[in-house]
């Protein structure tokens, strides 16, 4: 048996199920079949995923469960939220502030550049 393929080996679109059968009676059934969002994370994204959930989000427990750091465990968790088709728009706005922030902090920027760029 295979894995479901949810996007097409030629162009990388999203695939569509339209057969499904039965293995104990040979039923098929032809249709369009709604897959779920989740169809389409890739290998490494139900992975993180299922780890994520054995972890009951808790972000610190991720990190020991994959020995990775926590700025790794938010991309990857950003990367599947975007993944579903939401948006994690804010988050970066945040720490585009942060690195922003920062700059100034370091006298890389003024204070000018630093409104400026804070008010965009």
């Amino acid at each position: 048996m295979h894995k479901l393929l949810s996007h097409c080996p030629i162009c990388s679109d999203k695939l569509k199920a339209t057969k499904l059968k039965c293995n104990s009676c040979n039923t098929l059934i032809d249709n369009e079949f709604e897959l779920s969002k989740f169809d389409y994370l890739n290998n490494e994204q139900l992975y993180f995923i299922e780890k994520f959930i054995k972890c009951r989000g808790n972000i610190k427990e991720v990190e020991k469960e994959l020995g990775i750091s926590y700025p790794t465990v938010r991309a990857k968790l950003d990367d599947v939220i975007e993944s579903l088709g939401y948006s994690t728009k804010e988050n970066k706005n945040i720490k585009n502030n942060k690195d922003i922030l920062i700059s100034l902090e370091k006298g890389k920027i003024s204070v000018d550049e630093a409104i400026n760029k804070l008010k965009y």
